[in-house]
């Protein structure tokens, strides 16, 4: 499988071991992040980058999947996601890898390198790479929606719609905060 990386300055080590790690899998890696450590370097261009050769790998039938890190892997989710095509994930444990590739069928996922081991982090990579899409109906027709969306803007219509403003305040005053 290839493997698309990238990183800011915060995961430059941990990308050095990841892509030595990923190859003695097997697995292509093409890292898409910065050369060389740079503490004030930005991490949006790496990452969208590596987004963008996912979604393109994809598209030419290449099985392929990213992976974008960070301190926090929040602002890298962010990046990757801005590219039509792409569902990243912010993982932060194996539960969520699974879940990511199981109901999402995510293709990039984040995560934050200065959050955990690179034990740690490894094995949620691994354990992404490893899981399937479930296939299900009702996740394929949730991310059917999402792609509807960032396509046209089309969403479901909303249930509050065409409703009288009476019922929807009741509707909304009958929400008990301590019902879980």
């Amino acid at each position: 499988m290839r493997i698309h990386i990238a990183t800011d300055h915060a995961g430059l080590e941990f990308s050095t071991r990841l892509q030595h790690h990923l190859a003695e899998q097997g697995h292509d890696v093409v890292d898409h992040g910065p050369l060389e450590y740079d503490a004030v370097d930005d991490y949006p261009a790496f990452c969208i980058r590596a987004a963008q050769a996912v979604v393109r790998d994809q598209a030419a039938g290449i099985e392929t999947l990213g992976i974008v890190f960070g301190g926090s892997g929040n602002g890298e989710q962010i990046a990757a996601n801005k590219v039509t095509g792409v569902r990243a994930a912010l993982v932060w444990n194996i539960p969520t890898a699974e879940l990511a590739r199981e109901h999402n069928d995510a293709n990039v996922i984040a995560i934050g390198a200065r959050q955990h081991t690179f034990e740690e982090a490894s094995g949620f990579i691994d354990r992404f790479i490893a899981t399937p899409f479930s296939n299900e109906e009702r996740h394929v027709r949730r991310i059917a929606q999402v792609a509807a969306y960032e396509t046209d803007g089309s969403l479901l219509p909303d249930p509050r719609a065409g409703l009288a403003p009476d019922v929807v305040a009741d509707a909304s005053s009958s929400f008990d905060p301590e019902a879980g």
